[in-house]
Order: C-alpha cells, then structure tokens, then sequence
C-alpha cells in the first residue's frame, strides 16, 4: 500500500550537497525526507575526492621513497631507491578511509537526526509531488542534488572495449601496466601522475590543452613536473577509435598534427568530463527546465519551478564538492529564512592535487586583464621561500592579482601545499581585502605562508623608490 508523507523539504540525492541540506534543516527541527538509490555519500565519499586523494598520498610516498636520497637517506640497499608497491594494499589503504569516513555520511546517523531516508529512485510526477518505490511525497520545497557522473564520449569502438571511470578504477587490486588516461582535466592528471608514482606506465591523451581551465602559466609548472617525472602526455591529440587486443587491455588510436598513430595500453581510464545525473528524475513533469549540462537554476539556486531547488554537480558549472555545501547553505537560508542569498562564483576557489598541487580563487590573470584597465601583477617564486628550500620544494610560485588601489581580485598558486595556503586568499578575496589588510598579519617562521606575504608586500616596493619618500626619510634622520 503506497504511503504518502508530507515534509518540509524532501531532498534528492545522498551525496555532499543533499547531506548538507538535510542535516541542516533537521537541526532546525523541520521535518526531511532524503531519498539516495545508491550509496549514502554519493561520488565525493565513493568514487572521487575521497578515494582519489587517498591513493594520491600512496603515490606520495612511493614518490618519497625515490627523492629521500636528495635528503641522505637510504635504505641501505644497494639498488636503486625504487619502492615496491602491494596494489592490493594500496586498495585496502584506499577502501579503509572510505569505511572510515562512511559513518558520517551514513543512513543510520541521518535517521538518528529524525530525517527519513528512502532507499529508492525518485520521480517528479507532477510539479508538487515525487514518487520513491511505493512512498508518494507531497513536500513543500524540493532540492535535487542528484550529483553527475562520468561523461562517456561518443569514440568509436568505445563500446566494444573495457575500461575504467572514477566509479571503477578504485576497486583495482593489481597494478595497471600501461595506463592510458583519455582526458588531460583534473581527475585525468591527478589520477595519471599518482598511477605513474605507484609503478605504472602512463600515457595522458587531450584533445586541447591539459589542466586547461587554469592559469597556463601555472599549469605549465606542474605539466613540466609530472612529465619529468615520465608520464607522456600527448595534447593536442584526439582519440579517433578504439579497439580490444587479443591478450586484453585496447589499442587506441589517435590522430595530432604530427600524424597519427596507436598506443597499446593494458589498462584505459576515460576521464573525459562530468554529465548531470538527471535522467529518470521526470523533470519534465515537474516542469524543470534542463539540458545534459545540468539543472537550470538562478543565482539563489531555484530551477524553473519555484517549488525546486537544485545544488551540486546536477546544476553543471564548477563541480566541486566544497561548491555544492556552499550552494547548500544558500538553498537553507532561503527557504527557511527567506534570506536572499546569492551565489557569488567570484569567491570559490579550487585546488587540483597533482605534485605541485595548483589552485586559484577569483580572476586569473588573463580574465582580470578583461574585466579591468589596471591591473597588478605580483609574483614569488617558492625557490625564495626558506621552508621550501628546507624541504626541496622549490618548484612553483604565486600571482596575486590586485587593482591599482591594492584591491585583491585573485590568487593562483602552483607549488607544494597549494590548496592549503590558498584559505587565506579565498578569504581575502571573499571579503573584498586588500594587500594592505595580509601585510598585517604575522605568518610564523618558516613556512610556505610567507610566500604569498612576499608577494603582497612587492605592491609597496615601488613606493621605496619614491623620491618624496625618501626625501621625507631624510628629513626626519635630522633629527637623530
């Protein structure tokens, strides 16, 4: 017999932004429905930034074990510093921080929060109500928050060979030989260059310009380092067809302006983009507006129906998990306080965890230079920073972009720790500082800090070179 519920809010989808929209709102006593068909967490726990960074720190220190020469330490073997890797391990290493973190995001603790959780496939089946198995619910907001999945695209031959997406390469126990990673984007650099650290043979294949939504002239420092490292990576270069080999693995044929030709590879990882997950969901019906991209939404993240929100990857644009809890916590302000709050895409940073990690929030120099008439460029290199000489990583450097009146409009950083250090810009910029505002705060010694400081207060060095600040300088030394 079908039940029928009537919540507050009825929330689609278990994974960051969705959790983040039910949790909230319980702890305001309103009542939730959360439906989740797959797995409570949804891609961040299962499939992506969880177990990607976690096999990056293997890869981190396999890559350890070779560098820890430079430092005058050795195993004392006579060999080479090359490490042994356990795939197996590596996956037991990796599947443990998912089962560690999973309680968190689990069904258990979310009804412990008093929020019903449906284990089903949800359907709008008119503008008001969705159906989930046999439970009909008639809310009075809705958010999807379905996430995406990855894009498969249209090679010929794709669907007659094997290969690996984010949703399958973590489960691999043994190593996987030849990797050849279609789609040069974060998760195909990230994922190449832990593989390649880990004892693999990596070959990366974009069609335009690897990392190509960042600063080039940062992404060129990382690229340079990961190709020093050995991975190949081919820009450029399309994939024109793809075949099975007879022994296993495929053959893949591409084609760049220097010819064409066939990469043999045992294993094939296609990293090529995320898609919307909105299939199924009867959108139509609910007279939600979409496209494979995503979610039409405004800036308050209302779709095309009044009565529905949507945040997360569904909606397209930066598909990030920190993005998704951002746009949550502007879905909760709305609908439980009516608050109008905007989203503001000015203020979101990112970081991509290769080694050197490269991250950046607000303009990069290039759409600065577009927005602005005048503009300030200030760069540090890493090799000027004591730590990073301590530690060999010197590789890498920061841009902060700021107006004529000191005004900080944005921050790229490519070098070691990127991501970190990157909180106190993606502060700044959040709330409109300028240079003036970081020269006062105090880093402590020696640390990667300080490099972004360096960089702020380059601004006034010009200002030493004033002949009305030096004639005021020797003025005042009259005095004694």
């Amino acid at each position: 017999m079908s039940e029928v519920l009537n919540p507050d809010i009825c929330v689609i989808g278990g994974g960051s932004g969705g959790l983040v929209v039910a949790s909230a709102a319980a702890a305001f006593g309103v009542s939730v429905v959360l439906i989740e068909k797959g797995k409570m967490g949804g891609d961040c726990l299962n499939y992506g930034c969880v177990p990607s960074k976690a096999i990056i720190a293997a890869g981190k220190h396999a890559q350890s074990i070779r560098e820890a020469p430079n430092f005058g330490v050795t195993t004392g073997a006579k060999d080479t510093a090359e490490p042994r890797v356990n795939f197996k391990q590596v996956h037991d290493h990796v599947q443990g921080v998912i089962d560690t973190i999973a309680p968190m995001d689990s069904q258990e603790r979310f009804e412990a929060m008093g929020v019903t959780v449906l284990r089903e496939h949800a359907r709008f089946t008119d503008k008001k109500t969705v159906v989930a198995g046999d439970t009909t619910i008639k809310a009075r907001r809705f958010v999807v928050a379905t996430g995406s999945s990855a894009f498969i695209p249209p090679i010929p031959g794709i669907e007659k060979v094997q290969y690996e997406t984010n949703e399958t390469l973590f489960e691999r126990t043994r190593n996987p030989g030849h990797l050849v990673v279609v789609g040069g984007g974060p998760i195909g650099m990230e994922m190449a260059q832990a593989h390649h650290r880990l004892g693999a043979k990596v070959t990366v294949v974009e069609s335009e310009k690897a990392l190509g939504k960042d600063d080039p002239e940062l992404t060129a420092i990382v690229l340079d380092k990961i190709r020093g490292e050995g991975v190949e990576i081919l820009e450029g270069t399309k994939v024109t067809s793809l075949a099975n080999k007879l022994n296993g693995g495929a053959l893949v044929h591409v084609e760049s302006d220097s010819g064409s030709r066939s990469i043999d590879c045992d294993t094939l990882l296609i990293a090529t983009g995320r898609a919307a997950l909105v299939d199924g969901l009867g959108l139509e019906e609910a007279g939600i507006e979409f496209t494979r991209r995503g979610i039409k939404v405004d800036n308050k993240m209302r779709t095309t129906n009044s009565r529905v929100y949507a945040v997360g990857d569904v909606v397209g644009g930066m598909q990030f998990t920190h993005v998704a809890g951002y746009q949550a916590g502007l879905v909760i302000r709305s609908i439980l306080f009516r608050l109008g709050a905007k989203q503001n895409s000015q203020i979101i940073p990112w970081c991509t965890y290769t080694d050197p990690e490269i991250a950046q929030v607000g303009h990069t120099e290039a759409s600065a230079r577009e927005a602005f008439k005048d503009v300030r460029i200030l760069r540090w290199p890493y090799a000027e920073n004591d730590r990073a000489q301590a530690e060999k990583k010197t590789t890498g450097l920061i841009k902060i972009i700021a107006r004529k009146n000191g005004k900080i409009e944005g921050v790229s950083i490519a070098g070691a720790m990127a991501g970190e250090m990157m909180n106190i810009w993606a502060l700044a910029v959040s709330q409109n500082m300028k240079l003036k505002d970081v020269t006062a705060y105090i880093p402590p010694y020696p640390t990667m800090s300080e490099i972004g400081k360096r960089a702020a207060t380059s601004f006034y060095t010009p200002q030493t070179k004033r002949p009305v600040v030096r004639g005021v300088v020797r003025f005042l030394q009259m005095f004694g």
